[in-house]
């Protein structure tokens, strides 16, 4: 028997849902801004060496809050053990998977697999260069033209080979998670909760004290690991 729609209990903290979509919208921008960067007039790809930027303070942040968020962000609260992820494949086969609050086990292992290959993408394009050697990223003067290839190579190859799969199969797990399974998943993501019910991790989310303060000062401090390590490894943050 689930819950009725007024039993509800918080699950993802409002910085948490914001990084989610925010990610996802530079994620597109990114994409946009450089398949289409001649047809927007930005040869120099200013923007979406923005965007890289900004995905990379995003993932930054999200490392922080990872240790100082609310319990279902917490990395010590989702990230599984090896025997927890094949217990719950198994339980998931038959039929008999249990519900969590937060990630299960699976979903766990897909955000880290999303956030590391995110974090590599981004660190990648700081030594790339573009097709022509006209433009770019802030450390691309660090490394030799062979290495600036290799980067660029394996910036588009991690987007279009791991992450598009990646993301594919994100969404098709959520959306049949949230029509068969009839786990609201999605939703969650949107308001912060979930319908009360004896979940496997949690019964409701442990939020955090002040969570918009906690989540600016992750915010400032990301930014300035990654700025100011750019900075200090003489890069150039200039983007005309």
């Amino acid at each position: 028997m689930h819950a009725t729609d007024t039993q509800r209990v918080p699950v993802w903290d409002l910085p948490t849902r914001l990084f989610h979509w925010t990610l996802v919208f530079l994620i597109v921008s990114a994409w946009v801004s450089y398949e289409f960067a001649e047809d927007i007039g930005d040869e120099t790809l200013i923007w979406h060496r923005a965007n890289g930027l900004a995905i990379l303070v995003l993932i930054v942040w999200r490392i922080l809050w990872g240790l100082w968020g609310s319990s279902t962000s917490r990395f010590s609260g989702f990230v599984p053990t090896p025997s927890a992820i094949m217990h719950y494949a198994q339980s998931l086969c038959s039929g008999r998977a249990a519900r969590y609050l937060g990630h299960n086990p699976l979903g766990a292992l897909m955000v880290l697999a999303l956030i590391a290959t995110v974090a590599a993408i981004s660190g990648f394009g700081l030594f790339a260069t573009d097709d022509n050697d006209l433009v770019g990223g802030p450390l691309y003067r660090l490394v030799s033209e062979q290495q600036n290839a290799r980067a660029a190579r394996l910036h588009d190859q991690l987007f279009n080979y791991l992450l598009l799969p990646l993301v594919a199969l994100h969404v098709t797990v959520n959306a049949l998670y949230t029509l068969v399974k009839k786990e609201p998943l999605i939703q969650a993501m949107i308001t912060g909760k979930k319908p009360a019910e004896p979940y496997a991790d949690a019964q409701e989310a442990g939020i955090t004290a002040r969570p918009g303060l906690r989540a600016m000062v992750c915010l400032v401090a990301a930014a300035a690991l990654v700025l100011g390590g750019i900075v200090a490894a003489g890069g150039r943050l200039a983007l005309y």
